[in-house]
């Protein structure tokens, strides 16, 4: 659908949005400061738009930078992408190297040469990370936050002795076979229903999204986050239903189960910073995208073997440019994959440490804002400083 056929976004004052086409893609995007300044590009994660970073753009461009965040692919009013549905369309142009591809036809698209700062959040901090990764001379620095980088995939090596076969857990089987069954999120999001299930029925989307909202906030007391002792399907039983839900259950059951035990007084925290106006903005999107573009990227990471051999070029490869990792004190995607924090260390090269949020849950610059901006404020600063070092 083309741009000036919907309605415009309530956007705060000093942000503007824009359409701007270029290869196979016509990018919906929103944009605040001075064009001639350098580049700060922001990329969301799901179920968000660009829409998700209007509190922190304004500040960040008051610090001298020009802060665009656009809907990626399968996202709110970007267009060009693959529509069709989960059985007909094709998941290689929703490969990993291809969402670091539209990130950089959009910088150049722009009329950039490269960006002062990525920044990502929650899958988008996947994007942001590979981004980094894959092409360091036009991405100059890193903020990841709610979902630590992994690192680039090893390869088999020295393999003239066949390497012994894999005797890992299978996870899936084992969540299965607990005493109350679960699954974990990423394959329900990977599963032909899920989408549908998401979706249906319309009228009943806001609320859905209101729960799935405020139960990865730090309003709803049920956080509790902590590292994991191992990846099991007991210690991942420990994670709530919308990380881990169960067997039978689709994720909008999952919510409305934790929304029904939460205390009503916590549930009316979460309009201070997600306001119903604004929680309409998803729910419209939503309701007239569908979710199965957004479910798409998970479903090329559930199947790494088909989808993601083009990210093996990049094996052994680190994160050269300064990265800081930021997340919320009440968010359990800090956790969960086990050891992922603490091997930031090794994936980066230059990793300048890491940043809990107090106040914040899972949507840290909706959450606190203002901490957020402050956090960006002095790695900006410090990337800035250390730049001029040299």
């Amino acid at each position: 659908m083309a741009g000036p056929s919907l309605p415009p976004l309530p956007l705060p004052q000093g942000i503007s949005q824009s359409y701007l086409p270029s290869l196979d893609l016509t990018y919906h995007y929103l944009s605040a400061g001075v064009p001639s300044k350098p580049l700060l590009l922001l990329l969301h994660g799901f179920p968000e738009l660009a829409f998700s970073w209007r509190k922190i753009m304004v500040p960040l461009a008051n610090l001298g930078y020009h802060v665009v965040a656009y809907d990626q692919r399968g996202y709110g009013r970007t267009t060009g992408w693959d529509t069709r549905e989960y059985s007909t369309v094709d998941l290689n142009t929703f490969s990993f190297v291809r969402l670091v591809r539209d990130a950089v036809i959009f910088v150049s698209a722009l009329g950039y040469k490269d960006v002062a700062c990525v920044i990502g959040h929650d899958f988008g901090a996947v994007s942001a990370s590979l981004c980094a990764l894959m092409r360091p001379d036009i991405f100059k620095s890193l903020i990841m936050m709610s979902h630590p980088f992994r690192g680039a995939p090893q390869l088999p090596f020295n393999t003239k002795t066949p390497p012994a076969p894999p005797t890992g857990p299978d996870i899936q089987a084992q969540l299965a076979s607990l005493p109350q069954p679960r699954k974990h999120y990423k394959q329900y999001y990977s599963t032909a229903p899920a989408a549908h299930e998401m979706l249906e029925p319309k009228p009943e989307l806001h609320a859905f999204l209101r729960g799935y909202f405020h139960l990865k906030s730090a309003d709803w007391s049920g956080n509790q986050p902590r590292p994991l002792k191992a990846w099991t399907a007991e210690e991942l039983a420990q994670m709530p239903y919308y990380y881990i839900p169960p067997l039978e259950s689709n994720m909008r059951e999952a919510v409305a189960a934790l929304m029904s035990q939460s205390d009503p007084g916590e549930v009316e925290k979460s309009p201070r910073w997600l306001p119903d106006a604004e929680l309409a903005v998803y729910a419209q999107e939503w309701a007239r995208t569908g979710f199965q573009g957004g479910l798409n990227w998970y479903r090329v990471s559930t199947a790494p073997e088909k989808y993601m051999l083009d990210v093996e070029l990049f094996a052994g490869r680190k994160v050269v440019v300064p990265c800081v990792f930021v997340a919320g004190k009440s968010d359990w995607g800090t956790y969960q994959e086990r050891g992922a924090v603490e091997a930031l260390d090794d994936v980066c090269e230059q990793f300048w440490g890491t940043e809990l949020v107090d106040g914040a849950g899972h949507w840290v610059q909706q959450e606190q804002a203002e901490k957020m901006v402050d956090i960006a404020e002095k790695f900006l600063a410090k990337v800035k400083k250390e730049a001029m070092s040299y």
